[in-house]
């Protein structure tokens, strides 16, 4: 059952650019466990569209989320970030400890006619 759940708007639908453009910062306080990502993404004239999450304790100190793989026996760890290829609605399931959840994201290509919008639901699971 989910428990105090908080729905939030990071990044209302704009047209994305070809630089990582940070949304409002989201505030776990108090109900930190799982954070569900909820991209609107439109394509476009765009190769894809990158989504980078990063955690704060403390909202000066952001920490990437990384991703690991692991070849005999050694886990090679690498910045972390979700890329969309195709339009569509997208939902990405994160583990939350930490108080501050910073999403940004970027274009790849010819920004024409994409749009991009995110939103969040933190709660505990």
């Amino acid at each position: 059952m989910i428990q105090n759940a908080k729905l939030s708007t990071v990044r209302d639908s704009a047209i994305l650019t070809t630089s990582y453009v940070a949304g409002t910062v989201v505030d776990t306080e108090g109900i930190r466990n799982q954070i569900m990502i909820y991209a609107d993404f439109t394509l476009g004239s765009l190769t894809d569209a990158q989504i980078k999450v990063e955690f704060s304790r403390d909202g000066a100190t952001y920490y990437q989320e990384t991703f690991s793989s692991i070849s005999s026996g050694t886990d090679t760890l690498s910045l972390g970030v979700h890329k969309m290829t195709a339009t569509g609605l997208y939902r990405i399931a994160l583990d939350v400890m930490d108080r501050y959840v910073k999403i940004s994201a970027i274009g790849t290509g010819t920004t024409t006619s994409s749009l991009l919008a995110i939103k969040t639901n933190v709660g505990e699971v």
